[in-house]
């Protein structure tokens, strides 16, 4: 599988089961630098977004750059709901294997730079399905963040895309297709900086199991304190 590790047994820490839900506050032992700014807290948030300071409870996307000014990762961003189905895990680590792992991954990838990674915080929507829905459908996708205290990273991990949008967003209740589809990238927060993955709010991107950047397909990885 192309998802590090995840679930209760790894000692991951479980989002409450509710609608545009959203973890408490996260103090990461380890701040993180995204586009020049470094933050001590993040938030999960169930509808596919991990924020920097305050919460994203927005369900349905909108294009970057934002003008509220709130920096976020969207590894996708839509109108998950967990009532209805699927889990969200987190949990930051220094295991010593694990980071091996991704320091491995990201080394392969940008081998003009020499990367060990000392933590990450590590984030897995797993089988979610969309607000309104009437199918069993369920989406398992990860966003990972690394460090070595000097470059920073951000990994997006996508196994199972099955819908790319809730009712709520125009979304069809019987396909989970249509309406405003799920939104893929990074917003600085500064209005003008910020990252389209290609597909993004298009029909495409319930194709992103077989893009990339880094030719692994599934997988997305980025350079974020500078961004890259």
């Amino acid at each position: 599988s192309l998802l590090y590790p995840y679930g209760p047994h790894q000692g991951d820490e479980t989002n409450p089961k509710h609608d545009d839900g959203t973890s408490e506050e996260i103090s990461l032992s380890v701040p993180f630098t995204f586009y020049g700014k470094t933050y001590q807290t993040v938030f999960v948030n169930n509808n596919g977004v991990i924020s920097f300071d305050e919460p994203v409870r927005q369900y349905t996307p909108d294009p970057f750059p934002l003008v509220d000014g709130h920096p976020f990762v969207a590894p996708y961003w839509a109108d998950v709901d967990n009532v209805l189905g699927g889990d969200i895990f987190y949990r930051q680590t220094t295991d010593l294997a694990l980071l091996e792992n991704i320091s491995q991954d990201i080394n392969q990838y940008f081998p003009k730079k020499t990367f060990t990674a000392t933590w990450a915080l590590v984030v897995t929507w797993d089988r979610v399905a969309y607000y309104g829905s009437t199918s069993e459908k369920g989406n398992t996708f990860q966003a990972v963040l690394t460090t070595d205290s000097k470059m920073f990273y951000t990994i997006f991990n996508y196994w199972d895309i099955q819908w790319t949008t809730g009712a709520a967003s125009d979304g069809d209740a019987e396909t989970g297709l249509g309406g405003t589809p799920a939104h893929v990238g990074f917003n600085s927060g500064d209005d003008t900086n910020f990252y389209n993955i290609p597909g993004s709010q298009t029909d495409a991107i319930i194709n992103i199991t077989t893009t990339s950047n880094v030719k692994v397909p599934g997988r997305w990885v980025f350079q974020v304190d500078d961004f890259q």
